[in-house]
């Protein structure tokens, strides 16, 4: 396999040299589209043709739109034999630290388009989250299919061989339609799409090459036309659906939401109505729909894995449903205990002289918590004081109707709460000074950073190797604290909250970091696996944990 990379480019100058630069560093040749820039970007551009260092610069002249550029390129990579092309932007909104996964994820599956799944952070403009969720509305209509998201996303690994029937016998657009066009087409062929996290932010002072008009009205045109022609092609279409691959088992953070916000809003309404007997009997069907219907074939391959592993056997459909069961009855109780209708001592501590000995402590501390059991339901129980002390490093935004719901009912429930994809400086420093106040900051331990497997450490967990973030440990060292774990796991009709001293310092020596942080891991994993075996069917992580 021979990989290049093509780079498309309008009046985009400022940040196009660091790119070119980074795609260099990977040894990737680059093709650089001018498509009919004005100065000084034209100037700019020219100058980075450097054929000796695998740098070639080809202008368009006028200028004839962003998929008009990239097809050029395709072209010219064809020409010269390559097998792959990395499609990236010039405007430096991709975080190209996301590209040796995106490599490694193509050579591990040639023939399939390797997707950037932008992780977005405050920067992006309302009006284009709003745009994006209109397309993946169409592109599910339009392909039959969930698997394709962000479509938009202008950061791709494309095989050629694909490609280029595509480019010289479909119509495809020649501007803002492009991307997403190509997508749907390649998937009606047969092209398996695979998604990869990558962080995209909108820098202030981002121009832009999007006209609002006129570029609407042709995603609108695209829409129509993939739509009508998946009509017409539509028994071509079914017999060549592309295979699911064994890899696309989604990153947690990529998992949709499943249950509508109206939905939501009925099963509260009957709680606060009827209480919560009736509650529980409403979900016996909702719960039996949901899992047989609803819900993703990752969360219930997800579920099925960890119940084989957990239960030494094959889970069958009760096994299944038991768990997704226990999840929907845990949300009912955080709904419940957030809104007062949990009775005084449903949530029991398992060592209190532990729990006062901590609250009682001046000093801030990092609590490491997981997705076993029900966290936030003991968050809701604290005694106010204590309650208060805490902040919690959350990515939830794939629970964006439930917490809206929470919130409508008990505005505490959204408060000290932070939303992450990554901690950077300014968030350390902000975590810093609140620990140094004698808050405690609450993450998670169990689940992989937002934008890939970087910074994790494998541990045996449940039989099998899995990664886990090493996050909360360098955060721990940052902070200078004392560690806890926390679990708060149901058992009948209560719920039992442990906390248990992990360590009074995290101390990673320079010269063994790693080994050290591969320690904490372990410790941290074999704890969560003997609680996980105590109580399987807790087990709120519903995809593929084993997943590299």
């Amino acid at each position: 396999m021979r990989y290049c990379a093509i780079v498309p480019s309008h009046d985009h100058h400022a940040a196009i040299g660091r790119v070119v630069a980074r795609l260099r560093e990977e040894g990737l040749p680059v093709f650089i589209i001018d498509d009919g820039s004005g100065e000084p970007a034209r100037s700019v551009i020219a100058a980075l043709h450097n054929e000796k260092n695998a740098i070639l610069v080809t202008r368009l002249e006028p200028n004839r739109g962003k998929g008009a550029a990239v097809i050029r390129g395709f072209e010219l990579a064809l020409q010269a034999g390559f097998t792959h092309a990395v499609q990236v932007d010039a405007d430096g909104q991709h975080d190209l630290d996301a590209l040796p996964r995106l490599l490694a994820a193509s050579r591990h599956h040639p023939e399939a388009v390797i997707c950037g799944r932008p992780v977005y952070d405050r920067s992006i403009p309302m009006g284009r989250r709003i745009g994006h969720w209109i397309t993946d509305f169409w592109v599910w209509i339009e392909t039959l299919s969930f698997r394709i998201v962000a479509s938009m996303c202008g950061f791709r690994v494309y095989p050629l061989a694909a490609v280029k029937p595509v480019i010289e016998r479909e119509p495809i657009g020649q501007r803002m339609d492009f991307d997403t066009g190509l997508l749907v087409r390649l998937f009606w062929r047969g092209t398996p799409p695979l998604l990869v996290p990558v962080k995209v932010i909108y820098p202030p002072g981002n121009s832009s090459n999007f006209k609002m008009l006129a570029d609407n009205w042709r995603i609108t045109r695209m829409h129509t036309r993939l739509v009508v022609t998946m009509l017409l092609r539509l028994p071509s279409i079914l017999a060549h659906r592309p295979p699911r691959l064994a890899a696309e088992a989604s990153h947690w953070s990529g998992l949709r939401e499943r249950g509508t916000l109206w939905g939501l809003r009925f099963v509260a309404a009957v709680y606060r109505l009827l209480g919560r007997r009736a509650c529980e009997v409403l979900l016996v069907p909702v719960v039996a729909y949901f899992y047989g219907f609803v819900a993703g074939r990752e969360q219930r391959e997800g579920s099925r894995l960890f119940l084989t592993r957990a239960l030494g056997r094959r889970p069958g459909f009760r096994d299944g449903y038991r768990h997704f069961f226990s999840f929907a009855t845990g949300m009912l109780d955080t709904f419940a205990a957030w809104t007062g209708g949990l009775p005084a001592g449903t949530v029991e501590p398992d060592n209190a002289a532990l729990l006062k000995t901590a609250a009682d402590d001046p000093r801030g501390a990092l609590i490491v918590i997981s997705h076993l059991g029900n966290i936030d339901l003991a968050r809701a129980r604290l005694d106010p004081a204590t309650r208060n002390r805490l902040t919690l490093l959350v990515h939830n935004r794939h629970a964006a109707n439930y917490n809206h719901l929470l919130r409508e009912f008990r505005a505490e429930a959204g408060l000290n709460m932070i939303q992450v994809t990554e901690v950077g400086p300014d968030t350390a420093i902000d975590l810093q000074e609140r620990v140094e106040r004698g808050e405690w900051i609450v993450i998670a331990g169990d689940r992989t950073p937002v934008t890939g497997q970087v910074r994790t450490s494998p541990a045996l967990f449940m039989g099998a190797e899995a990664n886990f973030s090493d996050g909360p440990w360098i955060l721990a060292s940052l902070l200078d604290c004392p560690v806890y774990l926390m679990f708060c796991l149901r058992e009948g009709r209560r719920y039992r909250l442990i906390m248990e001293p992990f360590a009074e310092r995290i101390i990673l020596p320079r010269a063994e970091r790693k080994l050290a942080l591969q320690g904490y891991v372990k410790r941290y994993a074999a704890r969560l696996e003997h609680y996980a075996r105590a109580m399987p069917y807790q087990w709120f992580n519903f995809f593929d944990f084993w997943a590299h």
